[in-house]
This record gives structure tokens, sequence and C-alpha cells, in this order.
């Protein structure tokens, strides 16, 4: 059996989210999917995120047909782990990663999947509540 992973914080799930998640199963048998825990997102993206906690987005992505695993993560090495101890063969990431560091590359080859161009969770977010806005709602609600 060839066991996938890819990886992320699959906070508000958008169409490149899927044709990821596709496109990893296609590459093999069991797709496993890492997610960033709440408190990693926190310390990345700023307190504000995630928009939905580690419990809802494991909910979420369990839903979906091509997912047979999730993975909750806290750090680089709590990462690297779970490629390892779930003896992964090969990760799908993103070819915003070309030519960086691939966490648990050292466990498994990497494939690079073409992104689509102009979406992610923070473009949406932006969309549905500007940056200004969002801090001075945030600010008065105390």
């Amino acid at each position: 059996m060839r066991r996938i992973w890819t990886n992320g914080c699959f906070d508000i799930l958008h169409i490149g989210h899927i044709k990821l998640l596709e496109f990893a199963k296609s590459q093999g048998d069991y797709l496993i999917v890492g997610i960033d825990s709440d408190e990693r997102i926190k310390c990345s993206k700023g307190e504000e995120r995630p928009i939905n906690n580690q419990k809802d987005r494991c909910e979420f992505l369990r839903a979906l047909g091509v997912v047979d695993e999730v993975v909750i993560f806290n750090s680089s090495e709590g990462l690297s782990n779970a490629v390892k101890e779930n003896f992964i063969d090969l990760i799908v990431i993103g070819d915003d990663y070309k030519g960086k560091d691939v966490i648990g590359s050292e466990h498994a080859d990497v494939l690079f999947f073409k992104k689509i161009p102009d979406i992610s969770s923070s473009s949406i977010i932006s969309k549905i509540i500007p940056s200004s806005e969002y801090i001075e709602e945030k600010n008065s609600s105390g």
C-alpha cells in the first residue's frame, strides 16, 4: 500500500484544497493529511486565526471521500516525526515550496502540486472581512 502525505492549515476549505487533496490521493492508496494545530497557526498567522478550530478542521477533512486519516502536529519536529511514524512513501506539497526545505523530506519522496494562483484561505478571509474592519470590530467588542 502506497501511503501519501500532505499538510497545511486547511482553515477555510476552498477549491485549491480540494484539487490538492484529489491530486495527492491519485498518487497512492492511503492519504494522510497533517494539519497545523491551532497554537501553531496563531504563531504563524496571528491571533485572529484559525477561523475554524483544529477539531472542526479535522472533521471537515475526514468528511471528504479522498482523505483516509487526519493528524494534528504542533511543530516542525512533530511534522517530521508524523511523516516518519506513518511510513509515508510520498509527500505532496504546493509548488510554492520548490527550492525550500520540505519538512519530512528526509523520510519520503516529494512531489510538487501546481497550486491554483490567488486562491488561499487568507485571501478568502480578506474578502469577507477586510483587515482594518476585522481589527476595529475585534477592538470594539473587547
